[in-house]
Protein backbone atom coordinates (compact mmCIF):
# COMPACT_ATOMS: atom_id res chain seq x y z
CA UNK A 1 0.00 0.00 0.00
CA UNK A 2 1.16 3.62 -0.83
CA UNK A 3 1.98 6.15 2.01
CA UNK A 4 -1.40 6.73 3.28
CA UNK A 5 -0.44 10.85 3.83
CA UNK A 6 -2.00 12.60 0.92
CA UNK A 7 1.33 14.05 0.30
CA UNK A 8 4.55 13.82 2.54
CA UNK A 9 4.32 11.23 5.45
CA UNK A 10 6.03 13.31 8.20
CA UNK A 11 6.86 9.82 10.13
CA UNK A 12 9.63 9.42 7.55
CA UNK A 13 11.24 12.46 9.01
CA UNK A 14 12.19 11.08 12.19
CA UNK A 15 15.81 10.61 12.58
CA UNK A 16 16.20 6.78 12.77
CA UNK A 17 14.41 6.92 9.32
CA UNK A 18 15.38 9.62 7.43
CA UNK A 19 18.34 8.87 6.34
CA UNK A 20 17.49 5.39 5.04
CA UNK A 21 14.86 7.08 2.99
CA UNK A 22 16.90 9.64 1.69
CA UNK A 23 19.17 6.76 0.23
CA UNK A 24 16.39 5.21 -1.43
CA UNK A 25 15.38 8.70 -3.10
CA UNK A 26 17.88 8.93 -5.26
CA UNK A 27 18.03 5.52 -6.95
CA UNK A 28 13.96 5.52 -7.39
CA UNK A 29 14.29 9.53 -8.72
CA UNK A 30 17.14 8.09 -11.33
CA UNK A 31 15.28 5.63 -12.35
CA UNK A 32 12.46 7.32 -13.20
CA UNK A 33 14.36 10.30 -15.07
CA UNK A 34 16.74 8.03 -16.64
CA UNK A 35 13.79 6.74 -18.70
CA UNK A 36 12.93 9.91 -19.84
CA UNK A 37 16.46 11.70 -20.31
CA UNK A 38 18.40 8.39 -22.75
CA UNK A 39 20.06 8.17 -24.71
CA UNK A 40 21.59 12.39 -25.21
CA UNK A 41 21.53 12.34 -21.19
CA UNK A 42 22.93 10.12 -18.25
CA UNK A 43 22.28 10.04 -14.80
CA UNK A 44 24.57 9.40 -11.54
CA UNK A 45 24.57 9.24 -7.78
CA UNK A 46 27.26 10.60 -6.34
CA UNK A 47 27.67 11.64 -2.61
CA UNK A 48 28.66 14.47 0.11
CA UNK A 49 31.21 12.78 2.60
CA UNK A 50 30.34 14.52 5.90
CA UNK A 51 33.50 13.67 8.22
CA UNK A 52 32.58 14.60 12.40
CA UNK A 53 35.54 14.40 14.60
CA UNK A 54 34.72 14.27 18.46
CA UNK A 55 34.87 17.89 20.38
CA UNK A 56 37.82 17.43 22.81
CA UNK A 57 35.93 17.00 25.80
CA UNK A 58 34.56 13.43 24.12
CA UNK A 59 38.12 11.93 24.01
CA UNK A 60 38.71 9.51 26.00
CA UNK A 61 41.98 7.34 27.37
CA UNK A 62 41.51 4.07 27.00
CA UNK A 63 44.02 3.62 30.10
CA UNK A 64 47.32 3.72 31.26
CA UNK A 65 49.74 0.65 31.17
CA UNK A 66 52.48 -0.20 33.60
CA UNK A 67 56.07 0.94 32.43
CA UNK A 68 57.37 -2.45 32.39
CA UNK A 69 59.16 -4.32 29.59
CA UNK A 70 59.05 -8.54 29.99
CA UNK A 71 56.42 -11.26 30.13
CA UNK A 72 52.06 -9.84 30.50
CA UNK A 73 49.59 -11.51 32.32
CA UNK A 74 52.52 -14.55 33.59
CA UNK A 75 52.79 -15.48 30.06
CA UNK A 76 56.31 -16.14 28.94
CA UNK A 77 57.09 -13.51 26.41
CA UNK A 78 57.55 -14.18 22.39
CA UNK A 79 60.09 -15.10 20.57
CA UNK A 80 61.81 -17.65 23.06
CA UNK A 81 62.16 -15.44 25.40
CA UNK A 82 63.06 -11.79 23.83
CA UNK A 83 60.90 -8.74 26.28
CA UNK A 84 58.55 -6.76 24.36
CA UNK A 85 58.49 -3.53 24.76
CA UNK A 86 55.09 -1.79 26.11
CA UNK A 87 54.10 1.49 25.64
CA UNK A 88 53.55 4.02 28.74
CA UNK A 89 50.33 4.77 27.74
CA UNK A 90 47.27 3.63 26.00
CA UNK A 91 45.42 5.28 23.54
CA UNK A 92 42.07 4.57 21.54
CA UNK A 93 41.70 4.42 17.80
CA UNK A 94 40.03 7.78 16.96
CA UNK A 95 35.88 7.97 17.05
CA UNK A 96 35.14 9.43 13.70
CA UNK A 97 31.73 10.06 12.16
CA UNK A 98 31.67 9.30 8.47
CA UNK A 99 28.17 10.94 6.72
CA UNK A 100 27.23 10.41 3.76
CA UNK A 101 24.63 12.30 1.55
CA UNK A 102 23.76 11.05 -2.04
CA UNK A 103 22.59 13.42 -4.99
CA UNK A 104 22.08 13.34 -8.39
CA UNK A 105 23.76 14.22 -11.73
CA UNK A 106 22.70 14.59 -14.81
CA UNK A 107 25.21 15.08 -18.02
CA UNK A 108 25.75 14.94 -21.48
CA UNK A 109 26.43 11.89 -22.92
CA UNK A 110 28.65 13.31 -25.91
CA UNK A 111 31.04 16.08 -23.58
CA UNK A 112 30.47 14.40 -20.42
CA UNK A 113 29.83 18.33 -19.29
CA UNK A 114 27.14 18.58 -16.14
CA UNK A 115 24.18 19.57 -17.32
CA UNK A 116 21.85 19.75 -13.55
CA UNK A 117 22.09 18.98 -10.28
CA UNK A 118 19.28 17.30 -7.66
CA UNK A 119 19.61 17.67 -4.25
CA UNK A 120 17.03 15.91 -1.17
CA UNK A 121 18.05 17.71 1.39
CA UNK A 122 19.28 15.90 4.93
CA UNK A 123 19.18 17.42 8.94
CA UNK A 124 23.47 18.20 8.12
CA UNK A 125 22.27 20.17 5.34
CA UNK A 126 20.14 22.61 7.53
CA UNK A 127 21.87 22.49 11.23
CA UNK A 128 24.31 25.20 11.58
CA UNK A 129 27.77 24.37 11.80
CA UNK A 130 30.36 22.74 9.63
CA UNK A 131 28.49 20.43 6.95
CA UNK A 132 25.65 23.42 6.05
CA UNK A 133 29.10 25.60 5.51
CA UNK A 134 30.47 22.86 3.13
CA UNK A 135 26.97 22.43 1.34
CA UNK A 136 26.07 26.07 1.05
CA UNK A 137 29.91 26.37 -1.00
CA UNK A 138 28.88 23.71 -3.35
CA UNK A 139 25.62 25.14 -3.78
CA UNK A 140 27.30 29.20 -4.76
CA UNK A 141 29.54 27.03 -7.32
CA UNK A 142 26.85 25.55 -8.64
CA UNK A 143 24.67 28.63 -8.74
CA UNK A 144 27.51 29.78 -10.17
CA UNK A 145 28.23 27.36 -13.28
CA UNK A 146 26.26 26.40 -16.10
CA UNK A 147 24.11 23.65 -14.42
CA UNK A 148 20.87 23.45 -13.54
CA UNK A 149 20.26 23.36 -9.97
CA UNK A 150 17.36 21.20 -7.79
CA UNK A 151 16.58 21.53 -4.76
CA UNK A 152 14.22 19.60 -2.51
CA UNK A 153 13.41 19.91 1.32
CA UNK A 154 11.44 17.43 3.03
CA UNK A 155 12.29 17.95 5.97
CA UNK A 156 9.96 20.35 8.56
CA UNK A 157 12.46 20.63 10.89
CA UNK A 158 16.04 22.71 10.92
CA UNK A 159 16.77 26.41 10.07
CA UNK A 160 15.97 27.09 6.58
CA UNK A 161 18.70 27.52 3.56
CA UNK A 162 19.16 31.18 3.20
CA UNK A 163 17.09 31.79 -0.58
CA UNK A 164 15.51 35.01 -0.47
CA UNK A 165 11.98 35.43 -0.40
CA UNK A 166 11.15 32.27 0.77
CA UNK A 167 7.30 31.63 1.54
CA UNK A 168 5.67 30.48 4.38
CA UNK A 169 5.47 26.40 4.07
CA UNK A 170 6.36 22.91 5.24
CA UNK A 171 8.64 21.42 2.36
CA UNK A 172 9.23 23.07 -0.82
CA UNK A 173 11.17 22.06 -4.13
CA UNK A 174 13.17 25.04 -5.82
CA UNK A 175 14.48 24.61 -9.24
CA UNK A 176 17.09 26.84 -10.73
CA UNK A 177 17.68 27.30 -14.35
CA UNK A 178 20.53 28.52 -15.64
CA UNK A 179 18.54 31.18 -18.04
CA UNK A 180 16.56 32.42 -15.16
CA UNK A 181 18.89 33.43 -12.58
CA UNK A 182 19.50 35.06 -10.15
CA UNK A 183 15.81 34.17 -9.84
CA UNK A 184 14.51 30.38 -9.16
CA UNK A 185 11.09 28.67 -9.31
CA UNK A 186 9.67 27.25 -6.00
CA UNK A 187 6.79 24.92 -5.14
CA UNK A 188 6.19 25.39 -1.92
CA UNK A 189 4.44 22.63 -0.03
CA UNK A 190 1.84 22.33 3.12
CA UNK A 191 1.80 19.21 4.92
CA UNK A 192 -1.37 17.78 3.97
CA UNK A 193 -0.54 18.88 0.18
CA UNK A 194 0.11 16.49 -2.57
CA UNK A 195 3.85 16.33 -3.46
CA UNK A 196 4.21 18.28 -7.08
CA UNK A 197 5.52 16.78 -10.01
CA UNK A 198 8.70 19.25 -10.63
CA UNK A 199 10.60 19.69 -14.07
CA UNK A 200 13.95 18.90 -14.28
CA UNK A 201 16.10 21.52 -17.03
CA UNK A 202 17.99 19.79 -19.79
CA UNK A 203 20.11 21.86 -22.13
CA UNK A 204 18.42 24.37 -24.50
CA UNK A 205 16.11 22.75 -27.20
CA UNK A 206 15.60 19.69 -24.78
CA UNK A 207 12.36 19.51 -22.98
CA UNK A 208 12.26 19.05 -19.23
CA UNK A 209 11.98 16.05 -17.44
CA UNK A 210 9.66 15.38 -15.06
CA UNK A 211 10.72 14.33 -11.24
CA UNK A 212 6.79 13.36 -9.63
CA UNK A 213 8.34 13.69 -6.04
CA UNK A 214 4.83 11.50 -4.60
CA UNK A 215 5.25 8.75 -7.06
CA UNK A 216 8.89 8.61 -5.44
CA UNK A 217 7.69 8.80 -1.99
CA UNK A 218 5.23 6.04 -2.72
CA UNK A 219 7.17 3.77 -4.46
CA UNK A 220 9.69 3.84 -1.58
CA UNK A 221 6.59 3.39 1.57
CA UNK A 222 5.65 -0.01 -0.44
CA UNK A 223 9.76 -1.31 -1.18
CA UNK A 224 10.90 -0.39 2.57
CA UNK A 225 7.78 -1.90 4.20
CA UNK A 226 7.92 1.61 6.12
CA UNK A 227 3.84 0.91 7.56
CA UNK A 228 5.92 -1.91 9.69
CA UNK A 229 7.46 0.07 11.92
CA UNK A 230 7.96 3.79 11.36
CA UNK A 231 4.45 5.08 13.29
CA UNK A 232 5.61 3.45 16.47
CA UNK A 233 7.07 6.52 17.52
CA UNK A 234 5.46 10.21 16.45
CA UNK A 235 6.99 12.50 14.17
CA UNK A 236 10.06 14.41 14.71
CA UNK A 237 9.99 17.63 14.90
CA UNK A 238 6.22 17.25 16.52
CA UNK A 239 3.19 18.38 14.37
CA UNK A 240 1.18 21.30 14.71
CA UNK A 241 -1.38 20.75 17.29
CA UNK A 242 -4.58 21.01 14.22
CA UNK A 243 -2.41 18.21 12.42
CA UNK A 244 -2.15 15.54 15.37
CA UNK A 245 -5.26 14.27 14.94
CA UNK A 246 -5.62 14.33 11.18
CA UNK A 247 -2.62 12.85 11.22
CA UNK A 248 -2.97 10.01 13.68
CA UNK A 249 -6.64 9.25 11.54
CA UNK A 250 -4.90 8.53 8.49
CA UNK A 251 -2.15 5.47 10.05
CA UNK A 252 -2.99 1.92 8.98
CA UNK A 253 -4.55 0.62 12.58
CA UNK A 254 -2.66 -2.27 11.79
CA UNK A 255 0.50 -0.37 12.19
CA UNK A 256 -0.36 1.11 15.48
Amino acid sequence: MPSPFPGMNPYLEQETVWHDFHESFMPVARELLVAQVRPRYFVKIDEHVYIHEPAEDQSRLLGRGDVTVGRRDGAPADGGGVALLEAPARVRQPVVDVERSSFLEIRDRDDRQLVAVVELLSPSNKRLGRDRDQYLAKCTQLLDSTAHFIEIDLLRGGPRLPWQGLPDCDYYAIVSRVEQRPDAGIWPIRLRDHLPPIPIPLRPGDNPAVLDLQQVLNRIYDAAGYEDYVYAHPPDPPLRPEDVAWSQALIPRSSV
